[in-house]
């Protein structure tokens, strides 16, 4: 039924991303071309749309006896869609959107989708009680956000979260957790269909509603599937599984502390403008970065079926891939130049 219900997904997706680029079109949801962006030339965006809509076409068919368990995400994933489409047609503002996005966190998380706990080793695992609550909105939204942030070029947010899906449904099969894993095969397939138009040189963006839309879920499926069922260390799987838009996020927070700008501040400094300045082409900075997300993602797997001993040598390996793709990018220099500026010129007057 798994492989059905990513097939069918799969082509309603395709069969629906042009009828929304033309709906795009018709009521002016297009992206504008500037300094900050890649494209250069109008393109329609409101993509996430079609997406979503494929998404509640599969809950239909195939999770009609599951709403009792997932009506909490139903709702988020209504509220936080509903803030891409209106912030795609009309740019809402950054607290706007925020608030948003908390609102389907809090309708997720009070309907019962929370990190109640953590696996750790030697402990056993850690209940985190009242704390709960707080940190799975901390956690949905972070997310939510860090897909949002690498939706920078063509098909790049599209392709990073089909791999964390593919994860987060294999594991979920692998653990019995058949809601989840079906939850994550119709959001794959729904986000692959939408890829055929999205890859460069793309058709149609996905804009907010796509990128919130997948944010979201890929956050609340971790929830249900990985924290709460991985018998390992469960606090570090998901984080390895989304390791690259993680990864961009907390460089892009650094940027702009330092820089004494608005978390909210755009810039041309996040991973994939780096791999450009470097030289590499569009369509191989988002072949680049798809493999560098797989990597992690395999990481994540060879890392539940570890012993203690070799999850920490699978750790390892990854903070030096970390540090690798850092300095050769350029990523931690730009983002600590301003303070190393700022001690030098201190030195200096002394």
């Amino acid at each position: 039924m798994g492989f059905l219900a990513l097939l069918l997904c799969f082509i309603a997706s395709i069969l629906l991303t042009p009828q929304i680029k033309k709906l795009a079109i018709r009521i002016g949801a297009v992206d504008q071309p500037n300094a900050r962006k890649v494209h250069v030339k109008i393109m329609p965006r409101l993509g996430g749309l079609a997406i979503y809509i494929s998404f509640v076409l599969g809950i239909v068919l195939f999770l009609p006896g599951s709403l009792a368990e997932i009506w909490p995400i139903l709702i988020g994933s209504f509220i936080i869609t509903l803030v891409g489409v209106l912030d795609d047609m009309k740019e809402l503002s950054a607290k706007t959107k925020l608030g948003g996005q908390l609102l389907a966190a809090i309708i997720t998380v009070l309907g019962g989708v929370q990190i109640d706990f953590v696996t750790l080793p030697f402990v056993d695992r850690i209940e985190f009680g009242y704390f709960a609550i707080p940190l799975t909105i901390i956690w949905i939204v972070a997310i939510t956000n860090a897909i949002n942030l690498i939706d920078g070029l063509d098909g790049l947010a599209a392709g990073v979260s089909s791999i964390a899906l593919i994860t987060i449904s294999g594991m979920a099969i692998s653990m019995g957790s058949t809601v989840v894993a079906l939850l994550g095969l119709i959001m794959l397939g729904s986000t692959l269909g939408f890829l055929i138009y999205n890859f460069h040189p793309a058709k149609i963006f996905m804009g907010d509603t796509g990128a919130l839309f997948l944010g979201y879920m890929i956050s609340t499926l971790s929830v249900m599937g990985l924290f709460k069922n991985l018998t390992v260390i469960s606090l570090i799987v998901p984080i390895i599984i989304l390791g690259v838009p993680i990864l961009d996020t907390v460089f892009a927070i650094i940027r702009r502390i330092i820089n004494r700008k608005p978390l909210s501040a755009p810039d041309k400094l996040h991973l994939h403008h780096c791999l450009i300045r470097l030289g590499y082409t569009h369509r191989q900075t988002v072949i680049a970065i798809y493999a560098l997300s797989a990597l992690f993602s395999l990481a994540a797997v060879v890392f539940t079926e570890a012993t203690v001993y070799g999850s920490v040598i699978t750790l390892v390996l990854l903070l030096i891939m970390i540090e690798l793709i850092v300095e050769v990018t350029g990523l931690i220099s730009d983002s600590y130049r301003p303070i190393l500026n700022l001690v030098k010129s201190t030195k200096v007057k002394k």
